[in-house]
């Protein structure tokens, strides 16, 4: 190690110029990766409901499809708007009265059914379809120029029109989060450290690894909107420690050692050394992600598992370059830390360790209980705010129309006509359906098939499938919905095996299940990968129990607090947050324990644990503050839900598990000190 770490100082120059040469390729990179704002697009390819999405694209030339509220306007204005409409790109065909019949017929020559589907009070509602997905960058854009076409008195609704959003805000605060991570990244580092460039310096290295992060995602073709939004913030958060680390060893270093190039060398060797356990455990929390059948755990946990090897990558080698090429102005920007030790708290902790100990068990059951009751949503309208124009139209949506979720029904075009009928009226009788609509509704009994054009009728059937809209007075994963889901299945597969449900609410139910299945697999994985991390590394049994027993309370802890406060978080949260918690904090305690472990050695456990809880003390506070600064900013700044709430959870974890750490695992570490050190520890002074 201290060969490389020499080499690295040697070429320090050609490597800080290659860093600054990589970048190029990097933003290049970062431009041309997609980024996906579809969350259900993550949803495994082979469940019915993704299946059922496939044929509508492939078999009717239909991914999408959206709802366009009129509010107000003369039925020629509206005929007019659906004609512009249908000449937007991608835009397959927008359904009103007037594509079935001549504005000279009276309304009154439809089904009541029907007509009742387009026209409440003076609001009449379209059916625009789109012949691309629904997060399709060409669906965003025919969502855009519809909303140009149209005025004030009209609201586009439906998953695309949220996504279309989702995308517009986001682009808007992506930059914005970074923004305010690194300016509160900065003040942290300022006052922990000795000089008022180190700051810079930290946040360029880091800045060097997550572009570098971003510009390799090409490779994979595309991200979600999640990552993208993340990615950067939190492998600042996790990351920051290797920078911290580095000019410790190098400021002790250079104590011993007259030539700082020999310092930095040895500083560069240590730094390896003694973050490998700690960079490979967060790395574990995130590759646990992959394992999701919910696919979007596995494109985060990809991302950020490069994030964590690229920030390492960047600390040892172009960190050390810019300290020895700056090295003058960094000494003239000194100045003391701000932060010091606190040997009174350490003398505390170690004297009334039983107390702590108490605690632990007095809480780790009802922290369980709580955040095991915390509740979740995942209607993702939720997560964008009320005044965006997708979420104006589809309130508009359910209080003009009592419409909330569409679902799309494809049956075997072969089925019978009368089983159809029969099928549509026990379709239209389940609680909460709104209407069905599709050729046996807009026949119906008054208007015979020949009148209906020939462009709506290839539509709603071809060779093989025959296609069904059904409206729901219930909203998208609400339990009355899934249980309305699970009725309509019941009667399709009775008279059509091959029937599928498809379209936003039928996901969503899926996704539902699907999650809650993913949160018991990750948790699993990335518990067990931790522990195994560790006792490697410590050639213990028991310690990895422990260590690991005081990080799970702080995640208990950390969500349990919303069930204490009636807080829903979003589905996501509950699976990636004691993941990524567990992987970046565990340090924590790694750290203490090491120090724990070389100082038993030369002392009796309670001298032993009091000075490594006190030299260990400042790199702790120090690396969850950090964590806390980069990431709290974008939780309070952030208008999207389920990046605020990821955000303000892992800020909030980083903290918990700082207390934690500082405070029960001393008391862990004093009660089980013969398992832990054996014969070989120094017993106590008489």
């Amino acid at each position: 190690m201290k060969k490389l770490g020499r080499a690295i100082v040697t070429c320090r120059i050609p490597i800080f110029i290659l860093s600054l040469l990589l970048m190029i390729p990097s933003f290049v990179g970062m431009i041309r990766t997609r980024v996906n704002y579809d969350i259900l697009a993550y949803l495994p390819k082979e469940i019915e409901t993704m299946v059922g999405q496939d044929i509508l694209v492939d078999e009717f030339g239909t991914g999408a499809f959206s709802f366009l509220i009129v509010e107000g306007m003369e039925p020629k204005d509206v005929a007019s708007l659906r004609e512009k409409i249908e000449t937007v790109d991608h835009v397959a065909k927008a359904i009103w009265y007037d594509s079935l019949m001549d504005l000279s017929v009276p309304m009154s020559m439809l089904p009541d059914k029907v007509r009742d589907i387009f026209n409440s009070g003076d609001a009449t509602m379209m059916a625009v379809i789109f012949d691309t997905t629904t997060s399709a960058d060409e669906t965003m854009d025919a969502i855009r120029e519809i909303r140009r076409l149209s005025d004030r008195q009209c609201f586009v609704s439906g998953m695309s029109a949220v996504v279309t959003d989702t995308k517009d805000l986001s682009e808007k605060e992506v930059p914005i989060y970074v923004v305010i991570a690194v300016l509160l990244s900065a003040i942290v580092i300022a006052v922990a450290m000795e000089s008022f460039l180190l700051p810079l310096l930290f946040l360029l290295s880091i800045g060097f690894a997550i572009v570098y992060n971003l510009g390799s995602n090409v490779f994979l073709g595309e991200i979600s909107y999640i990552t993208k939004a993340l990615s950067a913030v939190l492998q600042l958060g996790v990351t920051m420690d290797y920078s911290i680390f580095l000019w410790h060893s190098y400021a002790e270093k250079k104590r011993e050692l007259s030539d700082k190039k020999e310092a930095m060398a040895e500083a560069i060797a240590a730094t390896i050394t003694s973050v490998s356990a700690s960079s490979v455990t967060t790395v574990a929390g995130f590759v646990a992600l992959c394992f999701m059948s919910f696919t979007l755990g596995r494109d985060l946990g990809i991302v950020m598992s490069k994030g964590v090897v690229f920030g390492l990558l960047s600390c040892i080698l172009v960190l050390p370059s810019m300290i020895l090429i700056f090295d003058k102005a960094i000494e003239k920007t000194s100045h003391r830390p701000l932060l010091k030790s606190l040997p009174r708290l350490s003398g505390f902790v170690t004297k009334h360790y039983i107390w702590f100990a108490v605690i632990f068990l007095a809480v780790i059951g009802p922290a369980w209980y709580a955040q095991n009751h915390t509740a979740v949503y995942y209607n993702l309208d939720e997560t964008l705010p009320e005044e965006l124009p997708s979420s104006m139209a589809n309130k508009k949506l359910q209080e003009n129309f009592n419409t909330g979720a569409v679902h799309v029904l494809l049956t075997d075009a072969a089925l019978d006509a009368k089983q159809v009928r029969a099928m549509v009226e026990e379709l239209e009788n389940v609680d909460g359906v709104k209407f069905v609509l599709g050729l046996e509704s807009l026949i119906g009994p008054t208007l015979p098939e020949r009148m209906i054009p020939s462009e709506i009728l290839e539509i709603f059937e071809d060779d093989r499938y025959e296609m069904m809209m059904i409206g729901s007075e219930y909203k998208t994963a609400s339990n009355e919905v899934n249980d309305q889901i699970t009725a309509l299945n019941e009667i399709v597969k009775r008279y059509d095996p091959t029937g599928m449900l498809v379209g936003e609410a039928p996901c969503t139910k899926d996704l539902i299940t699907i999650t809650d299945k993913d949160f018991q697999v990750v948790s699993a994985i990335s518990i067990a990968a931790v522990f195994v991390i560790i006792m490697i590394t410590f050639r213990n049994l028991l310690l990895p129990v422990v260590l690991v027993a005081v990080i799970e309370l702080a995640i208990f802890i950390n969500l349990g607090i919303p069930y204490l406060t009636g807080t829903e978080l979003p589905f996501i949260a509950s699976i990636v947050i004691g993941t990524i918690q567990l992987g970046a904090t565990v340090d924590y305690a790694i750290l203490i324990t090491t120090r724990y472990r070389l100082e038993r050695q030369r002392a009796d456990k309670r001298e032993a644990i009091r000075i490594a809880h006190e030299s260990s003390m400042t790199s702790v506070i120090v690396s969850a503050l950090s964590f806390f600064a980069a990431t709290i900013g974008v939780g309070f700044y952030s208008d999207i839900d389920m990046i605020s709430s990821l955000c303000i959870l892992m800020a909030r974890g980083a903290i918990i598990s700082m207390v934690v750490v500082l405070a029960i695992l001393p008391a862990m570490l004093m009660i089980f000190d013969r398992a832990f050190c054996g014969k070989g520890a120094v017993e106590k002074r008489k």
